[in-house]
C-alpha cells in the first residue's frame, strides 16, 4: 500500500513537473515569434525546421540528442533540414546537402559527412572531394557530381538561401517550428530544453487547428 501511494506521489510530482516546465516556456524568452510566418512545406502537417550546417560542431553535437527525438515524431509532424549557407564553405557543404538529398542518399550518409568533417578533419571544400570521399560510402562518383552540377540542385540551393533570410537566422543550429516560431540551443537553455521547447510547440500548434 505505501508503495502505491509512493508512486502515485512520484507521478503527481512528475506531472507537476512537466506542467511547470511548459508553464515557463514563454515567447520572447525561450522562443521567437517571427513577424512574417513562412509558409510550410506540406500543409496540414506541423513543420519543424532545421538549419544547420555541416562544418558547425553545434550542430554536430546536437545530432545525438536530435535524431533520436526526429525518429519519433508523431504523423502529423514533418521534420526537415535546410542547410544554412551565408557564403563560402556554407554554400558548398549546403549544395553537398542537397545533392545527397535529390539522389535519395542524404539519410544513408548524412552521419558519414558529419564524422569526415568532425572527426576525421576533411575539409569536403570541392565536389571532387566530395565525391571521392562518398564513393567510399557506396555514392556513385559520376552521378554525384553530374547531380552536383545540376540545374534542379541550384534551384533548391536559391531556395535554401530564401528560406534563411525569411527565418531571419543569425547562425546554426536554430530550429522552426510550423513557420512561427524560431529558437535555438542558447535561448531554451541547452539540446534537450531546445527538443522540449519544439514539443511545446508542437502541442501549440496542433491545439490552435
Amino acid at each position: 500500500m505505501r508503495n502505491l501511494i509512493l508512486g502515485a506521489a512520484f507521478a503527481s510530482l512528475s506531472l507537476f513537473g512537466a506542467f511547470a516546465q511548459a508553464e515557463s516556456i514563454e515567447a520572447g524568452r525561450q522562443y521567437e515569434e517571427l513577424s512574417n510566418p513562412v509558409p510550410v512545406s506540406q500543409p496540414g502537417k506541423i513543420e519543424v525546421v532545421e538549419l544547420f550546417w555541416y562544418g558547425c560542431p553545434h550542430c554536430y553535437q546536437f545530432e545525438p540528442t536530435l535524431n533520436p527525438w526526429v525518429d519519433k515524431l508523431p504523423e502529423d509532424v514533418n521534420f526537415v533540414r535546410v542547410p544554412a549557407m551565408f557564403g563560402g564553405v556554407w554554400d558548398i557543404h549546403g549544395q553537398l546537402f542537397i545533392t545527397l538529398e535529390s539522389m535519395g542518399v542524404e539519410q544513408q550518409v548524412h552521419d558519414a559527412v558529419f564524422k569526415a568533417i568532425h572527426q576525421e578533419k576533411r575539409k569536403l571544400a570541392t565536389p571532387e572531394e566530395m565525391a571521392e570521399f562518398l564513393a567510399g560510402q557506396g555514392v556513385d562518383k559520376d552521378k554525384f557530381l553530374s547531380t552536383y552540377n545540376s540545374f534542379a540542385v541550384k534551384g533548391q540551393v536559391a531556395k535554401a538561401k530564401k528560406l534563411a533570410v525569411a527565418y531571419q537566422i543569425k547562425g546554426v543550429p536554430v530550429l522552426i517550428v510550423n513557420g512561427k516560431y524560431r529558437f535555438d540551443i542558447g535561448s531554451s537553455g541547452g539540446p534537450e530544453q531546445a527538443l522540449d521547447v519544439a514539443d511545446f510547440l508542437i502541442d501549440k500548434e496542433r491545439s490552435a487547428n
